[in-house]
């Protein structure tokens, strides 16, 4: 598999031929789906789903279909019957080639003065998993590559160091990070590098990697 690092907590995934499309949000590139065999979608928020880039997806390519939780099926079934597939947690399905577990329930705690919504995560061929907008632990997994939300209203260093720790990935690729300002990433990699316990790096957006 390759892994294209688009803005934000978007990520483009390749193998054999064929294109995974995760989360393409209001911050991820307008064409960021485009071209898509599938797309997964974790939640409804707008740095996840942005509808406008979907829809540019769905229409350039009608063999293209979206697996995504309830709050955001119901938002964009009705305009492409039959593509758009509803999930939960403990579901397993293929998607473009790729075996997709799903895991979690609930985005993590903002603040306790606001409604919790859904957020599934995704783990693709038993290797890769995006926890979306949660510190989700696929349970009875060996994860190679975490896609690690660094950086987000919810959450503080000390919280993403300790779930590097328990999910105990190969390798953690940051992801959920426009909103960290380029004098603020020495300081994340420094801590989680040598805190997390395992490889940790950065792409910036449009670079590849190998993973999986």
């Amino acid at each position: 598999m390759e892994l294209t690092k688009q803005t934000h907590a978007c990520v483009r995934i390749e193998k054999a031929g064929r294109t995974l499309v995760i989360d393409p949000g209001v911050f991820s590139e307008e064409d960021a789906a485009v071209g898509a065999d599938a797309i997964l979608v974790t939640h409804e928020h707008p740095d996840h789903f942005h509808e406008g880039r979907l829809r540019r997806a769905m229409e350039a390519d009608p063999a293209t279909e979206i697996w995504t939780l309830a709050s955001v099926a119901e938002q964009i079934a009705a305009a492409f019957p039959g593509r758009v597939h509803t999930v939960g947690e403990g579901d397993a399905f293929t998607a473009a080639g790729f075996d997709v577990e799903v895991h979690g329930q609930l985005h993590a705690v903002i603040h306790p003065d606001i409604p919790r919504i859904t957020n599934v995560g995704f783990l693709l061929d038993g290797t890769v998993f995006h926890p979306g907008d949660a510190l989700t632990v696929p349970e009875g997994r060996t994860v190679d590559t975490l896609l690690l939300p660094v950086h987000a209203p919810w959450n503080k260093v000390a919280e993403i160091i300790d779930y590097v720790r328990e999910v105990a990935p190969r390798r953690a690729i940051d992801i959920h990070d426009s909103l960290l300002q380029d004098h603020a990433r020495p300081i994340y990699d420094s801590l989680i590098g040598a805190l997390g316990g395992t490889d940790h790096g950065r792409l910036a957006p449009g670079a590849r990697s190998a993973v999986g």
